[in-house]
């Protein structure tokens, strides 16, 4: 949201009291989502699970049952999916002057490329493009990549638990035999990484 802000910010405009919507409703998505509310922006969310979405709902936010409905009427659309949040066909939904950004690559969450026939693409900034078609425009913010590193955002070393995870995962898969599904690592392999970081980490 830091950056979001900043980025609107360098264009003379304000997010205070605008409609937003948040496409994705895990952890960051539920984060994003109660970071606008908490700075005063009404927030509509959209998640292709109903789950989620009665989640949503539960927790005081307005839901949509598309995506086409959830971005008509935001100013402002965060998508934190992690998969492929908008397609071609639901850009034409935006509404005009319409903020659009992500919190992952362009490439999980924006159908971008498919409108490289359609739409004129003027860079307003460095960090903000100008979409535009007779009749419709909107803004694309880092050119749809994730917004939170425009600012050098970074999870420092706390990537250090996540990829020693993943090391541990592939030695399990290749000493266990395990049932084809879903599995996590054992809490005693997390504990053991976590206190290895903390011995490194924790001065």
């Amino acid at each position: 949201m830091f950056s979001t802000e900043a980025l609107v910010r360098a264009r003379g405009d304000i997010l205070t009291s605008r409609n937003s919507c948040v496409i994705g409703f895990g952890k960051i998505g539920r984060a994003i989502a109660q970071t606008l509310r908490a700075q005063d922006l009404r927030v509509t969310v959209y998640d292709s699970d109903p789950v989620k979405r009665v989640q949503a709902h539960s927790l005081g936010f307005r839901t949509s049952t598309s995506t086409a409905e959830a971005v008509s009427d935001a100013e402002l659309v965060l998508c934190a999916t992690g998969n492929l949040a908008l397609r071609q066909g639901d850009f034409a939904a935006l509404r005009n002057g319409a903020y659009l950004g992500s919190v992952t690559s362009s490439e999980d969450e924006l159908e971008l490329g498919s409108l490289d026939e359609l739409y004129q693409r003027t860079p307003v900034s460095a960090q903000l493009t100008r979409y535009e078609v007779t009749g419709h425009y909107f803004y694309v913010l880092a050119d749809g990549g994730a917004v939170n590193f425009v600012h050098g955002a970074a999870v420092g070393a706390y990537i250090h638990l996540v990829q020693a995870e993943i090391l541990a995962a592939t030695a399990a898969l290749s000493h266990t035999h395990f049932q084809p599904g879903l599995h996590e690592m054992p809490a005693a392999d997390r504990d053991a990484i976590a206190r290895t970081w903390l011995h490194h980490f924790e001065r």
